[in-house]
């Protein structure tokens, strides 16, 4: 592992911020700490870069211990939520800040903020001021100059939190292009699991100050281990058992279950292609109809349960109230602390996927 933290903690007066935090994270790879507001993420950023003093735990970069390391001589760059740019200095001065304080040459200066205003894709825009940059362009400066003095780690807070919805999501593809094209190994901190699930190699779920589950988006989202994982990354139903569900039989009455729109398969009472399996699945009724871009969410009323889908906006279209074939495939259980994923048993019987 390139960046490890072993069993960090860190309280503030009563509150503990950090428990037993240990990761870590591969050279070249993007790791993102995702969790609500509150769970620990900026802290363990914080400590990380070490601007944040932990009580206890231990933090290393390629294999090197850097608890009592300065900040300023970690080799970590540092892109803040607000951009942190200077205002009073023009692109390329910002840039170039960095290269400044290392007491580089003014060719090697010159060289180096060209190369990145091209990576960044700004050229012609180095006399602006961060006043005269969207929120878009300030997030890219921002980006260059954590990057323009070589750092081996790389740690982003919230980088796209203020940006505007339709950037953000551009931003996300161009941030991800940009680590693996210079190679850094990267840390991001954010609250929004869509964003994670899009960028990051790996995901590290905190909750309260600890570490619910790691691993990769795909193992993240198709098997989480514990309840709170299960309802954080992905948008989900939870019910107090399934009676009257065909193939749930054998589960325990007042069972809490979670459910994802994926979990469920809603269509048309007349549609032949699916009547085979008509007398497999349950009678619903169209409660709610929303638009989400690509799709449409639908809100299904299923013996008293309320359950939600997602379907094409090429299938035909549905009406408030119409009563629609329903079949859920699997759910997962709820049990303590843990969490278990149970098929239909009517999956047996016939393949439904």
């Amino acid at each position: 592992m390139f960046i490890e933290t072993r069993q960090l903690c860190k309280r503030f007066d009563d509150y503990e911020a950090a428990k037993d935090i240990t990761f870590g994270v591969e050279q070249g790879k993007m790791a993102a700490l995702l969790g609500p507001s509150g769970s620990g993420k900026t802290t363990i950023l914080r400590m990380i870069a070490g601007l944040e003093q932990q009580d206890s735990g231990d933090i290393l970069i390629n294999g090197k211990n850097v608890n009592d390391v300065p900040a300023g001589e970690r080799g970590i760059g540092f892109v803040f939520q607000n951009y942190a740019l200077f205002r009073y200095m023009n692109v390329y001065d910002n840039i170039a800040f960095g290269l400044k304080v290392q007491k580089k040459s003014k060719a090697e200066i010159r060289a180096r903020v060209t190369e990145l205003i091209q990576l960044i894709g700004l050229e012609g825009l180095e006399k602006r001021y961060p006043n005269q940059l969207s929120g878009g362009q300030r997030q890219r400066v921002a980006f260059a100059r954590a990057i323009a003095p070589g750092p081996s780690l790389l740690l982003l807070d919230e980088p796209f939190a203020a940006i505007d919805a339709k950037v953000r999501k551009e931003l996300r593809v161009w941030l991800r292009d940009m680590i693996v094209q210079v190679g850094i190994t990267s840390i991001f901190v954010t609250h929004d699991q869509e964003e994670a699930l899009e960028v990051a190699d790996d995901i590290i779920i905190l909750n309260e100050g600890r570490i619910e589950q790691m691993g990769t988006p795909t193992e993240i989202y198709l098997h989480p281990q514990t309840p709170f994982v299960a309802q954080f990354a992905g948008n989900s139903s939870v019910v107090e058992g399934l009676s009257g569900f065909r193939g749930f039989e054998k589960l325990p009455k007042g069972q809490k279950i979670l459910i994802r729109p994926e979990f469920v398969d809603a269509f048309k009472k007349d549609n032949l292609q699916m009547q085979p399996y008509a007398d497999r699945a349950e009678d619903g009724v169209v409660t709610g109809i929303s638009f989400r871009g690509n799709s449409l969410e639908v809100r299904l009323k299923v013996h008293d349960i309320t359950l939600l889908t997602n379907r094409s906006l090429e299938r035909r279209e549905l009406r408030l109230g119409e009563h629609m074939n329903v079949f859920l495939h699997r759910v997962y259980c709820i049990e303590g602390e843990r969490t278990q994923v149970v098929e239909n048993e009517l999956l047996a019987d016939v393949n439904m996927e």
